[in-house]
């Protein structure tokens, strides 16, 4: 689903910084559980879209709640979110009439899950403690199973524009990517 591959500078970034990561991501998994929640709300005519958000929002939930314990155990706290410019920047893209909203929102969605996938099993491939290694493993599971579950959505919701604007965000996320400074976090 991606076009461009994370640099290897953000996994020795990430690696060096886990601590910054690990708290990146506890509000990833909150952002994440807050936008299945925002997606049930904004189309809840959507045949089936209102009992999956539901089911994501809750995993999310258990995604955060398993981060926030990992922060415990390391003495972090999780602080105040800065905020994440690539989610910000994709989300800029977002078209306003309703069907394309929904398309665009579905997409980007699908988008931010996969590169979560990326970056989490580089994770776990690249951390030293075996637990770590493990949870992030699982943890990228999820997340390809998110972005799936996006992608049939946005299929479903606009099956002839969706190859179409697929190439299109595909393509201003690689780009991106390729810009945007690389930080100690998940995006």
């Amino acid at each position: 689903m991606l076009l461009a591959a994370t640099s290897p500078q953000w996994i020795k970034l990430a690696v060096e910084r886990f601590d910054a990561v690990l708290v990146d991501h506890a509000h990833c998994e909150k952002k994440a559980a807050a936008h299945a929640l925002s997606m049930l709300a904004a189309f809840p005519n959507e045949p089936g879209l209102a009992r999956a958000m539901a089911r994501l929002a809750r995993e999310e939930s258990g995604h955060l709640a398993q981060v926030l314990r990992l922060l415990e155990q390391r003495g972090l706290e999780l602080g105040k979110d800065p905020g994440d410019p690539y989610a910000q920047a994709l989300q800029k893209h977002v078209r306003a009439p309703a069907q394309e909203r929904l398309l665009d929102k579905l997409l980007i969605s699908a988008l931010i899950e996969d590169r979560s996938r990326e970056r989490l099993e580089l994770l776990a491939k690249h951390l030293s403690d075996p637990e770590l290694k493990t949870f992030y493993q699982r943890l990228a599971e999820a997340e390809a199973g998110h972005g799936s579950l996006f992608v049939r959505f946005a299929k479903k919701a606009a099956p002839d524009a969706f190859e179409a604007r697929f190439a299109e965000l595909r393509a201003i996320e690689a780009r991106l990517i390729e810009t945007l400074p690389i930080r100690a976090a998940i995006h």
